[in-house]
């Protein structure tokens, strides 16, 4: 008897327009951690949505524990074991963790609900993964971590022994991913079979057991991960060597940075912090901003935006004093923020390509009788889509069809419509492929060569520290100290994120 728990035969999955899948072929054993890697756009959300019952395959067939199936829809896929975990989660915020784990499967007794079963059930779940919650607690005050803890009780509550992890670490702390990968450990004990997608390759060389390689809806190679290395696994997913996308750049020319300063906040007063901030960007430079999660890196920064609320604020942009009380008038004052969060802040993902890049500049697409200029919006978005080298089938494609590195393309792209002199990137390549990562690395830089002044906010000490002329440390809420040259250092920014003094 066969030890494959899954078997892929030459599946292909058509849209209109494009060809997401290309007669892909591998297979998946019994209680194995199998990492499945590629760029963005590559397949992997499609095919693992056809595992999981969400599309039909166009061609192709696969069998699970021996049996050839189709997929109806996510429940039969659950009837068979298979359960997904997708990286934005499909809990209900304001239900607790057991509402959360039986939702649409809830244990009655007379038409009533045995809350005392689905309790215990629902501890019974926990404990055999090592997670210890309050079960009362309204989902949307857990941490991250936390739900993502009960994402995964829910799906082993239905008996799933097949779980697919879509990058599972992109919101998660330093420890809070020892503490998943202790649990992914812990189900592998227990047989359970995982499909792991990540973009971070040390996470595929220290958890999985094999790594299948998807290149442009193509099936590239399965290898074992104890006899590959980085270097070869970068070259299947891209087809060609890849330099480490976070060594210095290579057209970073300091002296291009401006004596200028282009932003200079004089003080910002955040409700709870008791300091008032100050930091100046000067004219083509790049500023890191880092700091362990909870900092307060991103609540400043949406805070001198006029997102947040503020108490105080002073800023001079070009040596003019400006009022940022609102997100439109960091617009119109020529600032611009690619969010964290590209799906709910960044973009209108039920737009097309077309109308998302537009959004911030539809002013100045007007003709003299106030209608938008089509033939002026058209050329101005195919230029953005091939400068940025966006995929897409079409500008009139809707952007919740495109990879999340596309979407995140087409974010950048609607700010690169506008007259902007500062842009901020806050965590610019989260959940992007190591080619992307670099073309976004390049973007920004050759944005600060143009005389922009740029902020750059990330949790990966790497990035920071290929990218920026300068850094700001911040710890709870307050800027420790700001960093130079040689300076720039994981230890030194460590110190000082996790409360060091001068």
């Amino acid at each position: 008897m066969s030890d494959n728990i899954i078997e892929i035969k030459n599946i292909t999955k058509e849209f209109p327009g494009v060809r997401a899948l290309d007669n892909v072929s591998f297979n998946i054993k019994k209680g194995e951690v199998h990492a499945l890697v590629g760029e963005n756009g590559a397949g992997k959300s499609t095919l693992m949505k056809i595992l999981s019952g969400v599309y039909k395959p166009t061609e192709g067939e696969y069998i699970v524990k021996g049996n050839k199936v189709y997929f109806s829809n996510t429940k039969e896929a659950q009837e068979n074991g298979i359960s997904i975990i997708y990286q934005e989660f499909s809990l209900v915020p304001y239900l607790n963790t057991i509402d959360n784990i039986f939702l649409g499967r809830e244990i009655t007794n007379n038409k009533f609900l045995n809350r005392r079963t689905m309790r215990k059930k629902a501890e019974e779940t926990l404990e055999k993964i090592n997670v210890s919650l309050d079960l009362d607690t309204p989902i949307n005050e857990l941490t991250v971590a936390e739900q993502q803890f009960v994402e995964i009780a829910k799906a082993l509550s239905v008996d799933a022994d097949i779980l697919i992890l879509d990058e599972p670490t992109a919101s998660l702390t330093e420890g809070e991913i020892d503490h998943l990968f202790s649990l992914i450990k812990t189900l592998k004990d227990n047989d359970v079979t995982m499909i792991y997608i990540s973009h971070h390759l040390d996470e595929i060389f220290e958890i999985s057991d094999r790594v299948t390689c998807l290149r442009d809806g193509k099936c590239i190679d399965t290898v074992n991960t104890d006899e590959t290395n980085e270097s070869e696994i970068v070259k299947m997913m891209v087809g060609e060597e890849l330099k480490d996308s976070f060594n210095k750049i290579e057209n970073k020319n300091t002296s291009d940075i401006s004596e200028e300063i282009i932003l200079n906040v004089k003080k910002l007063k955040r409700p709870g912090i008791k300091d008032n901030l100050k930091f100046n960007l000067y004219k083509g430079e790049i500023l890191g901003i880092a700091g362990l999660v909870g900092a307060g890196r991103t609540e400043t920064i949406r805070s001198l935006l006029g997102i947040d609320e503020y108490e105080e604020k002073e800023v001079y942009l070009e040596e003019k004093k400006v009022s940022l009380k609102n997100a439109s008038d960091s617009l119109n004052k020529g600032l611009g923020l690619i969010p964290e969060n590209r799906k709910t802040q960044g973009l209108v993902t039920d737009l097309t390509v077309k109308e998302n890049i537009s959004l911030t500049n539809i002013m100045e697409l007007r003709n003299k009788y106030g209608f938008i200029n089509s033939k002026k919006e058209k050329e101005q978005t195919k230029r953005l889509v091939n400068d940025l080298s966006i995929k897409t089938p079409s500008i009139d494609q809707h952007v919740k069809n495109l990879s999340g590195g596309n979407q995140q393309k087409v974010v950048l792209a609607k700010w690169l419509a506008t007259n902007t002199k500062v842009l901020i990137f806050d965590e610019p390549t989260r959940g992007i492929d190591v080619k992307a990562k670099s073309e976004i690395h390049k973007l920004i830089q050759s944005l600060a060569n143009e005389g922009k002044g740029i902020i750059v906010i990330s949790s990966e000490l790497p990035e920071v520290m290929s990218l920026s002329d300068r850094v700001l440390v911040m710890h709870k809420g307050k800027i420790k100290t700001s960093l130079e040259g040689k300076d720039i250092n994981s230890k030194k920014i460590m110190y000082y994120a996790t409360g060091g003094e001068n």
